[in-house]
């Protein structure tokens, strides 16, 4: 019978598809705010002891990826009135594609690789799925937007693979890769605003008209 940790993980990857397979921006932002909240409960469901350093860091992780960073771009998407992805580099039913070979290579290769052993077996083919998933949707993806929450995807995915060493990484680096994300995503978040000012667009291929 698969325990909790594996629930949320395999709800994880159901984020990930989510986030894949959707073209309106609420949406995408929904789901990452959604997988920002079963992060959050990850490290209480792997230690089920309940440590100050496992509350701190499920608390840190729900205050940031699922509230603070999806407030900043739901305010985004309306101060930019953008509702819909309409020109991805690469169709959404590809993509989904894509992401289903990149979870299936995830489990092959996680099972390769010369790894500490995890409280879990889906923990790392997760983690490595939800890396490739946010760079699918970080370089496929026109809208700026779009682009943060790819990032966010991708360091979602490199949070999961932390958790691994979870007992062993002090409590405050892991906050401090929190904050980084943060202030990585409203930095983002300035460049998106001036791309919208300047173009009335929010493609970030209207960078290449940027001159001095």
């Amino acid at each position: 019978m698969m325990d909790f940790s594996g629930l949320l993980l395999l709800l994880v990857v159901f984020t990930d598809f989510w986030v894949l397979g959707t073209t309106r921006m609420s949406s995408v932002i929904r789901a990452a705010a959604i997988q920002g909240a079963i992060l959050a409960a990850l490290p209480l469901a792997l230690h089920p002891g309940l440590s100050l350093h496992m509350v701190g860091l499920a608390i840190g992780t729900f205050a940031i990826k699922a509230l603070l960073l999806p407030a900043f771009l739901h305010r985004a998407i309306r101060e930019a009135s953008v509702r819909r992805e309409v020109e991805p580099v690469i169709g959404f039913t590809a993509s989904l594609c894509i992401g289903a070979v990149a979870v299936a290579l995830s489990f092959a290769v996680a099972q390769r690789l010369p790894l500490p052993e995890a409280q879990t077996a889906l923990l790392v083919p997760v983690a490595l799925a939800t890396v490739i998933v946010g760079l699918i949707v970080l370089t496929t993806r026109s809208k700026a937007l779009t682009q943060v929450v790819g990032y966010l995807i991708l360091e979602n995915g490199i949070y999961v693979f932390g958790l691994t060493q979870a007992e062993r990484v002090p409590f405050l680096v892991e906050i401090g890769v929190l904050l980084d994300v943060f202030v990585g995503v409203f930095i983002m978040g300035i460049v998106v605003f001036h791309i919208n000012r300047e173009f009335d667009s929010l493609s970030s291929a209207k960078l290449t008209e940027l001159k001095d």
